[in-house]
């Protein structure tokens, strides 16, 4: 290679000719072995310290934007960055269906949205009660308490024929009747109309709230189902929710051993007792569940280790398993009722091996139900995908038809155009290349073919002959042809 190109990408003939440094005895780390032909003086090796022309390549990679013209360093750097995403993305099993990140942010603007309704309804119920301050012992839920405040306004307007839509809303006729009751004998004050608009268009923002908190919820519960099954199944979505968000992402929540996910949410009362040497805190989130409810007093401790160590197993269940199942979270949740019924009755519950051994039975048979249903979505997939390209391959073709065929029709009328040996003035009709030894079927031919088969005109329906085609135009869009002899 030339010096000054050597130059150009940054190295120095000496780095790439090294003469005379494989001739002596001396050897260094990154000279070749005795034995694998150490070249002449003045030669390229093809091996060299950084490999097979390792140092040229090096250096070109290293001012290939100087090299390619209209290449930033900027530029190089990004497509790098670019290449190495999509060969990540490639490489890694990607589910989008399995996201966690949507989990984190669903249970905190459940949380927050509990929060915000909370506040918003004892507004309207301090609102409104000055208004009807008898409706507040009547109705405690702060739904039902809104929708009945939109509904009655005034409650001097209330008559019997409202209790019809009373018993609607509170799901109980004693209760309407009471609201009834309590209406006309109330000590609020009187309300003008424009307050009561006020708090009607409140109150109608609050249970709007609330619809779209019940929403929020069922897909949270929809994502826990896919993303976490088992956990979902052995502690509730809600819970389970909480865990992961606590810790990050599920793969976290996968890594923590039992005694931290027991104690995961109390963060604060643990090192306080580290502290001050105190009691350590026996559950954090996992407090929510419904077992260490259930348990009595003196077993709440040992409750929540037990659910800890099997809300552990289920979120490695689900972190790392192919296709998400809910057999072993079912499972799970049964050895925790069973270790409840021990604590209390003294029953012995089931060994785990034979818990887990039923629940491996089930999961295999669930996962290859699944696996059939995707395999069968699949070929449907294939079948639509495949009817929809014929589909458009035959309205290319009907469409590329047409328009071949509005070409025709709107030919020049007058004159032969095959250019060749024909020159007959009366075929009439616009020009189609027919191939040599092809005779139009509908009218016999006035003239016999070229020498060379090509510029011969057929006297036909309309049908002429370029010259320049071979035979493998042909065109006939209606017209039948058949082979001369």
């Amino acid at each position: 290679m030339p010096e000054p190109v050597l130059h150009s990408v940054g190295l120095c003939p000496r780095t790439v000719l090294r003469a005379g440094s494989w001739g002596g005895g001396g050897r260094g780390r990154g000279d070749p072995p005795a034995g694998g032909g150490g070249g002449s003086p003045g030669v390229l090796s093809r091996t060299s310290r950084w490999g097979d022309d390792g140092a040229l390549r090096a250096g070109i990679r290293l001012h290939f934007h100087a090299l390619v013209k209209g290449l930033t360093a900027q530029s190089a750097s990004k497509a790098q960055l670019g290449l190495g995403h999509s060969y990540s993305r490639a490489k890694v099993k990607f589910n989008v269906n399995r996201v966690d990140n949507m989990i984190i942010q669903s249970i905190s603007l459940l949380d927050q949205l509990d929060k915000d309704i909370n506040t918003f309804s004892m507004r309207v119920r301090e609102w409104y009660g000055y208004h009807f301050p008898e409706l507040i012992k009547i109705v405690s839920e702060n739904y039902t308490y809104c929708r009945l405040a939109k509904f009655i306004g005034n409650r001097k307007e209330l008559s019997e024929e409202s209790l019809e839509g009373l018993e609607e809303i509170v799901m109980d006729s004693a209760k309407a009747q009471a609201i009834l009751e309590a209406s006309r004998s109330s000590m609020g004050m009187d309300i003008s109309p424009i307050d009561l608009i006020n708090i009607e268009s409140f109150s109608s923002r609050v249970i709007s709230l609330s619809e779209y908190r019940k929403g929020l919820q069922e897909y949270l519960r929809s994502k826990m189902s896919q993303v976490a099954p088992s956990l979902s199944a052995l502690i509730g979505e809600v819970v389970g929710a909480r865990l992961i968000s606590h810790a990050g992402s599920l793969t976290n929540l996968a890594k923590y051993p039992a005694s931290t996910v027991q104690i995961l949410g109390a963060e604060k009362a643990l090192f306080r007792a580290l502290k001050t040497r105190g009691n350590t805190p026996k559950y954090g989130l996992i407090f929510h569940s419904t077992f260490i409810g259930r348990a009595a007093a003196k077993n709440k401790g040992r409750i929540s280790r037990y659910l800890a160590n099997k809300c552990t197993i289920a979120s490695r269940i689900d972190c790392f398993s192919e296709v998400p199942t809910s057999v072993f979270g079912d499972k799970l949740r049964e050895q925790v009722e069973e270790r409840l019924a021990f604590y209390e009755t003294g029953e012995p519950p089931r060994k785990n091996l034979e818990v887990m051994k039923e629940a491996m039975v089930e999961a295999n048979e669930v996962v290859a139900e699944v696996k059939r249903k995707q395999e069968k979505k699949e070929k449907k997939k294939k079948k639509r995908e495949k009817r929809r390209l014929e589909a458009l391959a035959a309205a290319a073709e009907e469409m590329e038809n047409s328009v071949l065929e509005a070409e025709v029709r709107a030919g020049a009328p007058g004159g032969c155009l095959a250019g060749g040996g024909c020159g007959d003035p009366a075929v009439r009709g616009p020009a189609v290349p027919c191939p040599a030894g092809f005779v139009g079927a509908l009218s016999p031919p006035k003239h016999s073919p070229g020498p060379t088969g090509e510029g011969s005109s057929l006297r036909g329906p309309g049908i002429r002959l370029l010259p320049g085609l071979g035979t493998g135009h042909l065109f006939t869009l209606g017209f039948p042809f058949r082979k001369t002899t």
